[in-house]
């Protein structure tokens, strides 16, 4: 266990994931708060998956708590944040991990159905936008907290599906709005681009499409990042959440740290 969040208490929105054989952002990065000390509301649609990640929290003697959101609906992020104050009387920081892109139906701008437009904006943007809504104000009573939130480097290369790219761009234009209408009160905000990572919900789906097996999806990403030739995971995402909530980042507010091993940079 470190100390590195010792006496925090986080929310992390989206810590449960889809199955697979890693683990996911969501999942890493609440686990490794926890291990730092922080005690944490472990947020999922999946109610039963944030549950395993409380389970695997508390395994290594940590604290959660799981509660169900689906960040579409504002009541459930208001029920979140009432039962984070409920049970550890404070917010230091807010996590946002939530997004889709294919499996939400996603598309090229010129076959993009505008249902699935508007279904994937309110899970990937106006769901970090209430959340933020909803926990800013328990933090500027406080004067501090930190909120991160997870973007895409689909911001920053040629990725094809519009409502994903647009969505992940808002999110790095919420962020730097929170950042500075919010520095007078003493709260800090990020956000985090990551690349390719090797997560159940970024691999899973492609496993089997055309007979490939998980290995070849795989070395097909890998073959994509320059830095040693292989893509991140979940862990990379999460060791910079955690640097971002933690007081080494204490003069760090409203920008964007590109975790993805170099990728966006091949990509021009």
């Amino acid at each position: 266990m470190g100390e590195r969040a010792v006496g925090k208490v986080a929310i992390v929105v989206g810590a449960g994931q889809t199955k697979g054989e890693t683990v996911g952002n969501g999942r890493a990065t609440a686990l490794l708060l926890a291990r730092e000390g922080a005690r944490v509301v472990v947020a999922d649609r999946d109610l039963e998956s944030a549950e395993e990640t409380v389970s695997q929290i508390k395994a290594e003697g940590g604290e959660g708590v799981a509660v169900r959101v689906d960040v579409t609906v504002e009541d459930d992020i208001e029920a979140m944040v009432a039962l984070c104050l409920a049970q550890w009387g404070r917010i230091d920081i807010l996590h946002n991990n939530v997004g889709v892109s294919v499996l939400g139906g996603d598309a090229p701008v010129t076959e993009i159905d505008a249902e699935a437009f508007t279904r994937i904006m309110e899970i990937n943007l106006r769901g970090m936008v209430l959340a933020c809504k909803h926990v800013i104000p328990v933090m500027r009573k406080q004067e501090s907290g930190v909120i991160t939130n997870i973007s895409s480097n689909a911001v920053l290369i040629d990725y094809p599906y519009i409502t994903y790219k647009t969505s992940k761009a808002g999110v790095v234009a919420l962020t730097e709005n929170v950042a500075i209408t919010n520095a007078k009160y003493g709260i800090r905000a990020n956000v985090i681009l990551p690349g390719l990572m090797n997560t159940p919900m970024a691999v899973e789906r492609h496993v089997g499409e055309g007979g490939v097996s998980r290995e070849q999806v795989v070395a097909q990403r890998d073959a994509r990042t320059p830095l040693r030739g292989h893509g991140g995971d979940a862990w990379d995402v999460a060791h910079a959440s955690l640097f971002l909530a933690s007081d080494e980042a204490g003069f760090i507010t409203g920008t964007s740290l590109v975790v993805d091993g170099g990728q966006s940079l091949a990509a021009g």
